[in-house]
């Protein structure tokens, strides 16, 4: 069982921040971001070519967390990989030592530094839950037997913020049923349109955490508001954030905020750090959080 599985399973209020892999391969900046996580969180994700930017790749990033004595989270989405490669890659990572995965579908190629690219999503994100799934039954998609069998921690993303709001609830039902065992949630700001959200899907009695992105000004949220569906900047922050003269007190206090008016109501939290890893150790603090 992997630390943020037990984590989950025992009703701590889990934690998770994300790393970004370099555009190259000087991995230097990426583990020392990395230290300022140790002891603070349960495991580190490690983003898989975001926003559809080519990066060194995560598996590769994962085994070096991993080998630094971090616990990593396999970001495996389906954009840039048939079938065959994506399970190829889930057993890779199985046999280096990593089994907790979340499983994305990924942004569309048209968002990123290769918008010529060809995009794949041979399978979504609930399809790759159920090949994961397969595998740890000792199959491939092909119904071939394997020569051993992965075990794996595997996750999801879910939107609370998205509209209407029911369609997010069955495709989370959809993802339980095809394996997912935790929920990592898109960037969250307001409690109450959370707890709703939650009541929703009290039933499915899976473990969810709320994601938050970190911000760094009021430019930042404008954007996500008007380009990321199903997130929501309430106007108060957007407010805060634009008269501070501390952006990066203001984002910890207002990001501790959010944690405490959400912790009763899911079983942990993921933050998106956005290279500012370094500020996670305060807004843990803020918010009285502990792992």
């Amino acid at each position: 069982m992997t630390a943020l599985q037990q984590a989950l399973s025992t009703e701590k209020f889990a934690v998770t921040a994300e790393v970004a892999p370099p555009k190259g391969v000087d991995t230097t900046e990426m583990m020392n971001n990395a230290k300022y996580l140790q002891g603070k969180v349960h495991a580190i994700n490690v983003t898989d070519q975001q926003s559809s930017v080519m990066r060194l790749g995560s598996l590769a990033s994962c085994r070096l967390l991993k080998e630094a004595g971090f616990e990593p989270v396999f970001q495996l989405t389906t954009r840039d990989r048939n079938r065959i490669a994506l399970q190829s890659d889930l057993l890779s990572a199985f046999t280096l030592g990593i089994e907790n995965v979340l499983c994305l579908t990924g942004d569309h190629v048209t968002l990123g530094d290769h918008p010529q690219a060809k995009p794949v999503f041979d399978l979504d994100s609930v399809s790759l839950l159920m090949a994961a799934k397969k595998l740890q039954q000792g199959f491939d998609l092909a119904g071939e037997e394997l020569e051993g069998t992965p075990t794996f921690h595997l996750g999801a993303v879910v939107t609370p913020g998205y509209e209407p709001m029911e369609l997010q609830v069955l495709k989370m039902e959809r993802k339980v049923r095809s394996g997912a065992q935790f929920f990592q949630t898109q960037a969250v700001y307001d409690p109450e349109e959370f707890r709703t959200f939650m009541k929703a899907v009290t039933e499915l009695c899976v473990p969810v955490m709320l994601g938050v992105v970190l911000l760094k000004s009021a430019g930042m949220a404008r954007f996500m508001n008007k380009n990321i569906a199903g997130v929501n900047v309430p106007p108060w922050i957007i407010k805060a954030m634009q008269e501070t003269d501390d952006k990066v007190a203001t984002s910890i206090k207002i990001t501790a905020r959010i944690i405490r008016e959400t912790r009763e109501m899911c079983q942990g939290v993921h933050l998106m750090t956005m290279g500012w890893e370094r500020h996670v150790p305060a807004i843990l603090d803020e918010a009285n959080v502990t792992i």
